[in-house]
């Protein structure tokens, strides 16, 4: 996706969306009932509120495996914001201030604004330290 998030919090926005989805189906289904009459609006929502109800037995599915990674999810404390937070694999993101997570020392840098020859991004809030105006 656009927005980087956890990867719990991406499991539970596709089940957010499908449910959704779902819903908007069924609601759909069930306003051809008015749009194009009885009988052919009773085909239109059998049709529609089978879709929809498809859609919320996925989003069940992924709620449902969303809770059981959630269990086996690592719980830690980032370094960033301090709150306690819950990563899947080797890296992942904080569920609140988005700080990319992980476990693996290969992967891990003390300083990520530091550029491989030593300068420091103008960008960075190091940068604003050493710079004082």
């Amino acid at each position: 996706m656009f927005f980087k998030t956890a990867k719990i919090n991406e499991f539970r926005t596709w089940g957010l969306l499908l449910t959704m989805i779902g819903m908007g189906l069924m609601v759909a289904g069930t306003a051809g009932i008015v749009f194009w009459g009885v009988q052919s609006g009773k085909i239109i929502a059998g049709i529609f509120l089978v879709l929809g109800m498809i859609a919320l037995m996925l989003s069940m599915g992924v709620y449902f495996w969303a809770g059981m990674l959630s269990t086996s999810a690592i719980m830690l404390i980032c370094p960033e914001c301090g709150r306690q937070t819950k990563m899947l694999g080797q890296t992942d993101r904080c569920m609140f201030c988005r700080t990319i997570l992980t476990q693996d020392p290969n992967k891990a840098t003390a300083f990520p604004e530091e550029e491989a020859d030593g300068t420091v991004n103008a960008a960075s809030p190091a940068a604003a330290e050493n710079n004082p105006k």
